[in-house]
């Protein structure tokens, strides 16, 4: 059994015992990590605890003790919930509303995104200083493969990994939790064993035991639909996959299937890539009180295309499917999507795209919540390339480039369209 303690960061002799000793040998402490593999294991999910809710823990100490939620008002939903919350049932994407019928004494921060993303950015260099192969998922965690460093730092990928959180903790007053193993599959599932401020491995040998009880919506991107439709087959636990063949999982579902066959034995060939394409650029909005109006809706619309747009020209990337999200006042999500001939960054063509689709949408039933984002991402290079038979797409490149400039040079609020004023005067008459 090979041991690491995770205040000393120090490597104890192996034991022959299953049972690791209670305290480290060095410092007395009882943080140890105790595995047959743990120095033979490279690949590491790291994930920030409670991350939103900690920051505003961190710089504002009155809070330490008291349920913090990180969120939007009544209507909006979970951004973060710190520990204490939680221990009421508060989680995140939970209604604002019914997190505060749970944890009515909680304390409602709106979320600053500035500043969790600059936090953010911290942790993600101390992670290169370990390693070139980062993969960020979000803000606050990410894929690390530390094959081959051993050498460069002088000791295994496991011991880096908690030199890495005891520096966070020192330096940044935050926490983070480590899950490690041999492929990305299984170092996010053990990112989750152990939280808050844990670290956990799963090896090769244990890999397929482990998994097998777990149910199925343990493998990434099995969502309540899919676990429904596995379950009127019988298969409620991952072992129940084992008997199928490959290609008959892929028959059964599509390219999913593949992955349910290989994530099921423990397999992911993925790599960690450190330039993992944006694979969508989305925003939504709330409404205060549900909307059936049409003409509130595509109030609520324009402006939030535009931010869209703005997001695509950021990041120099354009879109080639346009996607409208709808939440209906008893929470029933709406999907709708549409491509384009060409790729986009236009706030207009997004806007027409997503027009068509939310007016489909509209037939009395009553919203809460709309949001549009843009997918399949391409360089902004070859966006809204010319189109002599669309003059209106020839005059929206020439209106948007005109914008860009007056922006660039006096602000962003320094020009906007018609249709940006017009829809909110809409909107402010409408919800009165």
């Amino acid at each position: 059994m090979t041991l690491l303690c995770r205040d000393c960061r120090r490597a104890l002799p192996p034991s022959r015992s299953t049972a690791p000793p209670a305290r480290c040998l060095f410092c007395g402490h009882r943080r140890l990590v105790a595995h047959p593999e743990l120095f033979d294991l490279a690949i590491a999910h790291l994930d920030c605890d409670a991350f939103y809710a900690s920051v505003e823990k961190r710089d504002n100490p009155e809070l330490r003790d008291k349920p913090v939620i990180v969120g939007g008002g009544k209507r909006g939903v979970v951004s973060a919930a710190c520990y204490v919350a939680r221990i009421y049932g508060v989680h995140s994407a939970m209604p604002m509303f019914k997190a505060l019928s749970a944890c009515p004494d909680a304390v409602v921060i709106r979320p600053d995104m500035a500043k969790y993303s600059a936090v953010g950015r911290q942790i993600r260099e101390m992670m290169r200083e370990l390693t070139p192969l980062v993969e960020p998922l979000s803000i606050d965690e990410a894929f690390l493969d530390l094959t081959g460093t051993a050498n460069l730092h002088g000791r295994s990928p496991a011991e880096s990994l908690a030199h890495l959180a005891a520096r966070v903790e020192s330096e940044l007053n935050l926490t983070i939790s480590v899950g490690l193993s041999y492929n990305k599959f299984l170092a996010k599932i053990a990112s989750d064993l152990d939280k808050p401020r844990g670290f956990a491995v799963i090896g090769r040998a244990e890999a397929r035991g482990f998994l097998a009880e777990k149910p199925v919506s343990i493998i990434w991107g099995v969502g309540k639909s899919l676990e429904r439709r596995l379950n009127e087959r019988g298969i409620r636990q991952v072992q129940d996959l084992l008997p199928y063949e490959e290609q008959e999982l892929i028959a059964r579902f599509g390219s999913m299937g593949r992955r349910l066959h290989r994530f099921a034995r423990g397999e992911d060939n993925r790599k960690v890539n450190p330039n993992a394409p944006t694979k969508s650029i989305s925003s939504e909005t709330t409404f205060n009180q549900d909307v059936a109006d049409p003409a509130v809706l595509m109030a609520e619309l324009w402006p939030l295309c535009e931010k869209v747009a703005e997001r695509l020209t950021r990041a120099n990337l354009a879109g080639r499917t346009i996607t409208v999200k709808l939440k209906t006042q008893d929470f029933r999500q709406l999907t709708r999507s549409r491509g384009l001939s060409s790729p986009t960054r236009l706030a207009e063509r997004i806007y027409q795209a997503a027009k068509a689709l939310v007016e489909a949408e509209t037939d009395g039933r009553r919203f809460r919540l709309i949001g549009v984002g843009a997918s399949d991402l391409e360089d902004r290079s070859i966006a809204d390339p010319p189109d002599l038979l669309d003059q209106d797409r020839l005059r929206a490149v020439k209106i948007d480039r005109a914008m860009e400039a007056v922006r660039e040079k006096m602000g962003r609020d320094a020009i906007a369209r018609g249709r940006g004023l017009k829809a909110r005067r809409s909107q402010e008459s409408k919800l009165k």
